[in-house]
């Protein structure tokens, strides 16, 4: 049990789910997630000294950070992530001080659902409110950002942290990763609904294939740049522009800059889709998704296979696709309301059948990014 009047603040940072534009953030693409209540809670209280206390309610351990030595602490089992938080928000010049912090994570870790970058803006978010001072959540996601790529060792792009800080209670967010423009999309679905399924196997994006997949998307980019000078990122290149320049890339980094491009175009068309209400357009396009993560970008595997299958061969789906980094978590699929038991039911029994994995289906709504309350 929490005892939250031990604390002065309760602050929370958001899981999300990308409905569609996988392994594009990266590339300077549009993408569309949307902000879960699964989420991060930092129960937060100064404690007047140069140490950042830090316990979780799912581990025995706490650490003990001491605030003039935060880049000293990169190896550690827990804390690293707080640790790299807390040294990105001072290094961007804001006031840092000595506090007790309790964590408490409804992210399921391991489920491509950005466990990580709830954890990192909501921690940033908790070390501004105990040193008093206010700030902006799109900073704060840029410093979550930096926390992942120069603490953590993956190479990510802004997708994660921005959707956790900035997400909108039942809005999706059309968020393009160049600009950072953001345009937030109503989540109506009309007689559907969101299912999030879990395959059973977690992943962890540092040992995967993430970084090399990022290597081989920067190559591409480096080649067409020298065909298309006027492209600023892999996503400015046009499926016609790909088609006619083709023949300078080959091999694993033609097929992975296929799948950019092409995925790009479908998250325009995604979110056309849902404001129009043709909500088996947008299914459809989550399908044709799936395929190219499996075939072009390789980064599925059998166990997303064998969920995304089962949920699309199931009649009352529209649509479903893998979500997150890949190589494991989970997969967000569109079915219709009133059938939602049966694709259940069916989907975990055919995956478990064929994998022996069980599947996890979370009970999730579109929630807000950052919130902030005095206990």
């Amino acid at each position: 049990m929490i005892e939250e009047k031990c604390y002065d603040y309760k602050v929370t940072a958001a899981g999300r789910i990308n409905i569609i534009g996988e392994h594009v953030d990266y590339c300077g693409g549009k993408v569309f997630p949307a902000a879960l209540s699964l989420c991060n809670t930092v129960y937060v209280r100064p404690n007047g000294t140069d140490k950042i206390n830090v316990s979780w309610t799912t581990l025995p351990q706490s650490v003990s950070l001491d605030i003039g030595r935060l880049e000293t602490y990169r190896g550690l089992e827990y804390g690293n992530y707080q640790a790299g938080s807390a040294l990105m928000w001072r290094e961007a010049g804001h006031r840092l001080v000595g506090c007790d912090m309790l964590q408490h994570c409804t992210v399921p870790f391991g489920s491509g659902l950005s466990s990580s970058a709830a954890i990192e803006v909501s921690t940033i978010a908790a070390l501004a409110v105990a040193a008093g001072e206010e700030f902006d959540p799109v900073e704060v996601a840029q410093l979550a950002q930096r926390a992942e790529r120069e603490f953590a060792g993956v190479n990510c792009g802004i997708m994660d942290q921005y959707a956790s800080a900035c997400g909108k209670r039942g809005c999706a967010m059309l968020l393009d990763c160049k600009t950072l423009e953001c345009e937030y999309v109503p989540l109506n679905l009309g007689d559907c609904s969101l299912v999030v399924i879990n395959c059973g196997k977690p992943h962890n994006l540092t040992q995967s294939k993430y970084n090399e997949r990022r290597a081989e998307t920067e190559e591409a980019f480096a080649v067409l740049r020298g065909a298309l000078p006027g492209i600023t990122c892999l996503a400015d290149v046009t499926p016609a522009q790909l088609e006619k320049y083709s023949h300078l890339l080959g091999g694993n980094v033609l097929r992975r800059a296929r799948h950019v491009v092409e995925e790009c175009d479908r998250v325009c068309k995604a979110a056309d889709a849902m404001k129009r209400g043709d909500i088996a357009g947008l299914g459809a396009l989550l399908n044709a998704s799936h395929a190219s993560l499996r075939d072009l970008y390789e980064v599925t595997g059998r166990e997303l296979d064998s969920l995304a299958a089962a949920a699309q061969a199931h009649p009352a789906c529209l649509g479903s696709r893998m979500t997150g980094g890949g190589f494991g978590g989970c997969t967000v699929s569109i079915v219709r309301t009133d059938a939602l038991d049966d694709f259940r039911s069916y989907v975990s029994a055919r995956y478990n059948a064929e994998t022996g994995y069980t599947a996890r289906i979370y009970d999730t709504e579109i929630a807000a990014g950052i919130t902030v309350a005095n206990i």
